[in-house]
């Protein structure tokens, strides 16, 4: 492919979004069910994933069993909610909206992390990350509260784009029961979402996090996810090393990032590690119990 791999279109990426669909429909049925649930429901944050994971759990337990929760915080942008009230209404989801500010507030501030505070050593990109931690693992806690009154199980909306790249927090976003886009990349989950007929609004913004104002994921990342899945799909999927990359068109330096943050993200796209002692340790050589056919 030479040079154009790095520069032109993902074909090797696209997908047969009415079979993704109808795969994913059945995932969803299938494990909530396994689990002994038949509703769900997810953080609805006005941005492309969690659309397309409430589109697909609105499919596959009907809207009415499926809860959009709404969690801004005060310096959330208005078009996130309003954003997340357009996917709501079109698939007739109920909502909650919970706002964060003062659960998340209550321990920024204690920890003394709040916006403009500085201390020896610690840089504001450390103070930044750390706020966005807090929102996100505040969601977490809404989420899985909810789910008890809900009765329902947690769906996840991180695509395999960020979550190779470690772009998503422990314990909050990264948190899930099941996720049914784990293994798409970001330019497939557009693929999906123009096929479930997501509002135009959400496909045509930049993706972000929302974590302060102007905050776009690419310009975090420091590239685009255009050019991280193109590498990705070749260096996960295809197993091409950093020689046979370069060759493709894409700069060694570009590769290495990627390649890193692939490798020290690794801890994030595991369950927590469990001392091995006895014969039939859990998560080594005892994971599931549906063959018990309970």
């Amino acid at each position: 492919m030479s040079a154009s791999a790095a520069d032109g279109g993902l074909p090797e990426l696209d997908i047969q979004p009415e079979l993704t669909c109808a795969l994913l429909v059945d995932f969803l049925r299938e494990e909530v069910g396994q689990a002994g649930f038949s509703r769900a429901l997810l953080g609805l944050s006005g941005g492309i994933d969690s659309a397309v994971s409430a589109a697909l759990a609105a499919r596959a337990f009907g809207a009415a069993n499926v809860l959009a929760v709404n969690m801004p915080y005060r310096t959330s942008h208005p078009d996130s909610a309003a954003h997340a009230g357009l996917v709501a209404d079109r698939l007739g989801l109920p909502v909650r909206a919970v706002d964060i500010s003062a659960m998340a507030d209550g321990y920024i501030e204690t920890a003394g992390i709040a916006a403009g505070t500085s201390t020896a050593g610690a840089s504001a990109d450390t103070y930044a990350v750390r706020r966005g931690n807090v929102f996100a693992r505040c969601r977490m806690i809404v989420l899985y509260d909810l789910s008890v009154e809900w009765r329902g199980l947690v769906v996840g909306t991180s695509n395999k784009t960020e979550m190779l790249l470690g772009y998503s927090t422990q314990w909050g976003d990264a948190a899930h029961a099941l996720n049914p886009l784990g293994d798409l990349y970001k330019h497939q989950i557009y693929q999906l979402a123009r096929y479930l007929e997501i509002p135009a609004e959400l496909i045509d913004k930049a993706p972000s996090a929302d974590l302060f104002e102007g905050q776009t994921d690419e310009q975090e990342l420091g590239f685009t996810y255009a050019a991280a899945d193109r590498i990705l799909v070749r260096m996960v999927d295809e197993r091409y090393g950093e020689d046979e990359l370069v060759a493709e068109g894409f700069e060694r330096e570009l590769v290495r990032r990627i390649a890193r943050k692939v490798v020290l993200s690794q801890y994030k796209r595991l369950p927590p590690v469990i001392a091995k002692l006895g014969q039939r340790s859990i998560n080594h050589d005892f994971r599931y119990l549906r063959d018990w056919g309970i």
